[in-house]
């Protein structure tokens, strides 16, 4: 670290509290979570954490009642979604100075647990993880040497955003390779979700020979990116757009008529007067989940019983209400309801419970998991950046 970066470190110990930086963070974290500020030790207090998850996460002012409820004060930051520069930032960058809680796709757990970049959970103290549904807690990432490294924070399954005042009805990912919608359609910049619906798509549509669309072998991986890099090439795609805020924008200023994404755009996009909707396509969902990681900073710091308040406090009800009210998102925990039906002038208790069925029935058919570390990452890493240079 240079010496101005010393000076500007011993100013800040000096000049903010920790309270403030967190509003800093929450305010421009993209560009702090890329840079090399650090939090000053000096100016730690008590209750006051930095969570630093994927977008959707985010619950704006309702972050207000976790100090109503549990005496904390959270800044949200987000990550950008994609687990590689979370992953790098993580174990090899500053992430660990400037955040406590991590809210990762999940997959990343046991490499994180082996760089020593994230702590095990004490499940004693989080009890409202006694409600947490049973399929999710058996999902195989969240644990490794028999320690409790992720908890299911918020599940969902993804597929494809589209315009059907304009497109009509859309059941396959198909309609993102028709040429006949040559420029108008996009994809996510993250090997993590595109990759695999282009794998299910190749399998369960075009007959292709791929095992699981979530853990290609080097060949499958070939053939879907050769497939997803002839496509960028022909000028299929708009964009590969890159967090919450592009793909946003991408709908609701018109730029495509269908692409694949998170199903909270459509929510957005309903707010901001469009007609979108969320397709069931025939060749199934990715699931995912969005997992909560202590990361090992905050135990340096002495913050690890404030992590585990807030982690029982995001577990407790009121969260999991509010992220489907603003995401349609799930935590999956029967809370939810239970906290809907004791506070039926917050929210309406049929609503949280139909959001909860919605997610629960689009397991019921063909889901492929999505994994941030399938046995060949480095490989999809290699293949992504040809992408991206093609």
């Amino acid at each position: 670290m240079t010496n101005n970066m010393n000076s500007l470190n011993g100013a800040m110990a000096s000049n903010i509290s920790r309270r403030q930086l967190l509003k800093t963070l929450g305010a421009g974290g993209a560009a702090l979570a890329g840079g090399s500020m650090f939090r000053p030790m000096s100016a730690l207090a008590a209750g006051d954490l930095a969570f630093w998850a994927t977008g959707t996460l985010d619950v704006g002012d309702a972050w207000s009642r976790a100090a109503d409820d549990a005496g904390l004060n959270v800044a949200f930051t987000d990550n950008g979604n994609d687990p590689g520069p979370a992953v790098a930032r993580l174990v090899a960058g500053n992430a660990n100075d400037l955040f406590d809680i991590g809210g990762l796709q999940g997959g990343a757990e046991k490499e994180l647990a082996v760089q020593g970049a994230i702590v095990p959970w004490d499940m004693s103290k989080i009890p409202n993880y006694e409600n947490v549904w049973q399929w999710a807690k058996d999902i195989p990432y969240l644990q490794h040497d028999g320690k409790q490294y992720g908890l299911p924070a918020v599940i969902n399954a993804d597929s494809i955003i589209y315009r059907p005042d304009k497109l009509g009805k859309v059941d396959s990912y198909g309609v993102i390779f028709d040429p006949k919608l040559k420029g108008q359609v996009a994809m996510e910049d993250a090997w993590i979700n595109s990759a695999v619906f282009a794998a299910m798509y190749l399998k369960e549509s075009e007959n292709q020979k791929i095992g699981n669309p979530g853990n290609l072998t080097e060949d499958e991986l070939g053939l879907v990116m050769e497939f997803l890099i002839k496509h960028k090439k022909d000028g299929q795609f708009r964009t590969f757009w890159s967090g919450w805020e592009q793909g946003v924008q991408l709908v609701g200023d018109g730029e495509v008529l269908a692409m694949t994404g998170w199903e909270p755009i459509v929510y957005e996009g309903r707010k901001r007067g469009l007609q979108v909707e969320y397709a069931a396509p025939v060749e199934g969902y990715e699931g995912w989940g969005n997992n909560l990681v202590l990361l090992k900073g905050a135990v340096d710091r002495g913050l690890g019983d404030d992590a585990h308040k807030f982690a029982n406090w995001l577990l407790d009800g009121f969260y999991g209400c509010a992220l489907g009210e603003q995401r349609g998102y799930v935590v999956p925990s029967d809370r939810n309801v239970a906290y809907a039906e004791a506070n039926a002038s917050q929210f309406d208790p049929a609503k949280v419970k139909a959001l909860a069925e919605h997610v629960k029935a689009k397991f019921s058919g063909k889901v492929a998991w999505q994994n941030t570390r399938p046995d060949n990452f480095q490989l999809y890493e290699e293949w992504w950046q040809k992408l991206r240079n093609a």
